[in-house]
Parts: C-alpha cells; structure tokens; sequence
C-alpha cells in the first residue's frame, strides 16, 4: 500500500501560527477538529448549507466542512475558541447567553461567527438584512426569535468589540 500524498500547510487559528502535513483532500473543518483539537466548530450537513461549520478566513465567512484547509494557507483563521478573552466572553457570546438564544447550542458557534460577518460588514443591520444575513445558519431548536433578539441588542450596543 503506498502512502498517500500531503502537502505543508502553515496557517493562522485563534492568532497562533501552525505548521502540518496534511492531505490535499483535508478539509479546514477536519483539521480544526482533528489535528488542532478545536471541537467548537461542528459538523452537521457536510455540504455547506447549514452553518454549523462556520470560521472566518481573513475576516471572510467560509463553511469549513467544504473549504479545504489547503486554501487557508498564510491566511489567518477564526474560530468560535477565538473570540472570548481568557474568562472573558465577547460581547457577541454574551449578547447569546444574555438572550437564551440556543437551547442544545450545536449551531451556536456558527450562529456567533456569522454575526460577526455580519457585523464587520454592516454594523447597524436592520431586522430583514439579519435575517437575510442569518438564512445560511440553521438551529432546529430555538426557533429563530431568540437569536435575533441577540444580534439586535449586540449590534445596537455601543462597543466596537461587539463587531
């Protein structure tokens, strides 16, 4: 039996630099996951449509169940272990738990990570461009009111951190 190719990949995650050998068909999800331990990041669709997978790449939203990792090469990634300081939740987290908008919270990282897209690029989104931002991201628990009525209060909060 041969060894199957890998290719070098040296990126960013969380602020922190790492260095592996992976497979060209790896994608960000399974490495997140696998080989760097981070478990906030869910798999559930596998195909991209909905959002519990979400990270940024360069501040841009990706679905990592269908990004390969190759393609995050020199970039800088983001995942949901990334955004709280220490003990100290983001504004964003926070503005989640403060609205109870998750119940079982397996699509709660994507969910935050989305809205941080979302406010990085629209700071003061009114209740339809939300939703409309937020239809890649799906909870089958909540319902939807919960975790709007969380990326209202958060966008309207005075504090940049918060996008």
């Amino acid at each position: 039996m041969s060894k199957r190719p890998t290719i070098d990949l040296a990126f960013r995650v969380n602020g922190r630099p790492h260095e592996l050998s992976i497979e060209p068909r790896e994608t960000l999800l399974e490495v997140l996951r696998t080989r760097l331990g981070l478990t906030g990041t869910k798999l559930s669709c596998d195909v991209q449509v909905c959002g519990a997978c979400s990270v940024l790449v360069d501040g841009v939203l990706v679905s990592a169940c269908t990004y390969l990792a190759y393609e995050a090469r020199d970039r800088q990634v983001t995942t949901i272990e990334g955004l709280a300081e220490g003990d100290r939740l983001h504004p964003i987290q926070q503005a989640f738990i403060d609205h109870a908008a998750f119940q079982c919270g397996y699509c709660t990282p994507g969910m935050i990570i989305a809205t941080k897209s979302l406010l990085a690029e629209q700071p003061e989104p009114s209740v339809e461009d939300i939703k409309h931002y937020m239809r890649g991201n799906i909870c089958r628990c909540t319902g939807y009111k919960k975790i709007l009525e969380a990326i209202q209060a958060v966008s309207a909060s005075a504090t940049p951190a918060g996008r």
